[in-house]
């Protein structure tokens, strides 16, 4: 068996300057799944700092991954805000109702106070604890749902889309509504001493063209990152589905790391962007690793990593998107042994052998 021969940080700092490393990092993006580590349901995590921190510090614990992320759902800000959010026994939360129904209402939305409005400051909490158990060995991260994707939890998706087609001045203002909320929850984040991670599915070119991505989402990602960017800190963006005609713009943004769909073709996001930035993701998290074997994922595993390795700017071995909640706990594990197994530098040949093991 195959065992890690540093800490995660050490690998992410050593990986950052291109220096010696046992293997590729790898992060299985374990999300509420992480609930049946400690044998919780999803929804005792809701106004529980204490069991969101216990859940993903054990997870961590557990899979020996490289970054331990405090989220539940993409909701919490717009909650925090007015949305009506339904919390089913032991799956994760769904939109029921958005703050706002009416474009007229849209003086009625403030910004959330992240010490006080909502959830925000148990997850606060969440982050705080899991600093304080896990912090010297492992990056803990907080999770901000993106300007785009928050504005349609707040009027709703469909309301936000006839927007930008006959009011795109009231979609605009709330964009900026959405990026003060935003700026605001990436600060106390931050100033927990966590890093941030970015989410904006709502943003795919499955949803909106890529001239709507470049009006409406794109000048308010750009913000919100070069806030963090001031921080020193970086950040990973991810968007959900198709995205092949944004990668430059997603680029443009400043993140770091561009985290990437398993509907995306790896090979070609490097060639055209893994010169500019690090790319991270791709493994299926529903059809390898929730209903596949354990050689399904060890397949799926060496495919990516030998489309991707080599990318210029580098390479985090992950999931396409959040796995779902009932991934059997082998299959995380194959992924993460199968990691160590490839070790590094990674070559052709090993990758080769390693197919028909």
């Amino acid at each position: 068996m195959f065992k890690d021969q540093i800490t995660p940080l050490e690998r992410l700092t050593a990986y950052n300057k291109n220096e010696a490393v046992d293997r590729l990092p790898c992060i299985p993006s374990v999300g509420n799944g992480a609930a049946r580590v400690i044998g919780a349901k999803i929804s005792q995590f809701r106004n529980n700092g204490a069991l969101i921190a216990k859940a993903q510090v054990e997870s961590y614990k557990l899979f020996q991954y490289d970054v331990v992320r405090i989220f539940t759902d993409l909701y919490v800000q717009a909650e925090a805000m007015g949305a009506k959010v339904m919390y089913p026994l032991d799956e994760t939360a769904h939109l029921e109702s958005p703050a706002i129904k009416d474009i007229a209402d849209i003086g009625r939305l403030q910004p959330p106070n992240p010490y006080k409005d909502g959830q925000l400051p148990e997850f606060l909490s969440a982050m705080k604890i899991a600093l304080d158990e896990v912090g010297r060995e492992v990056g803990v991260i907080g999770s901000v749902t993106c300007p785009f994707t928050t504005a349609s939890f707040l009027i709703g998706t469909e309301q936000l889309t006839k927007l930008m087609l006959r009011d795109p001045q009231a979609a605009h203002k709330l964009c900026e509504i959405a990026l003060d909320a935003n700026l605001q929850w990436a600060q106390a984040i931050l100033d927990t001493g966590c890093g941030v991670t970015l989410s904006d599915p709502v943003a795919s070119s499955t949803l909106i063209s890529p001239k709507q991505f470049r009006e409406f989402a794109f000048p308010y990602l750009k913000r919100l990152i070069s806030y963090i960017n001031s921080r020193g800190k970086s950040a990973t963006l991810h968007i959900c589905g198709k995205t092949n005609k944004i990668w430059e713009d997603m680029v443009e943004t400043g993140a770091a790391c561009l985290s990437l769909d398993n509907v995306i073709d790896m090979a070609a996001a490097k060639e055209r962007v893994g010169a500019k930035v690090r790319l991270t993701g791709n493994v299926d998290p529903s059809a390898i690793m929730l209903q596949g074997s354990v050689a399904d994922v060890k397949q799926a595993v060496i495919d990516c990593v030998a489309k991707t390795f080599d990318s210029p700017k580098g390479y985090i071995v992950a999931s396409g998107c959040s796995l779902p909640t009932e991934v059997p706990f082998e299959n995380i594990h194959a992924m993460m042994n199968t990691v160590r197994e490839i070790g590094y530098p990674v070559t052709q040949d090993k990758l080769t052998m390693l197919r028909h093991k």
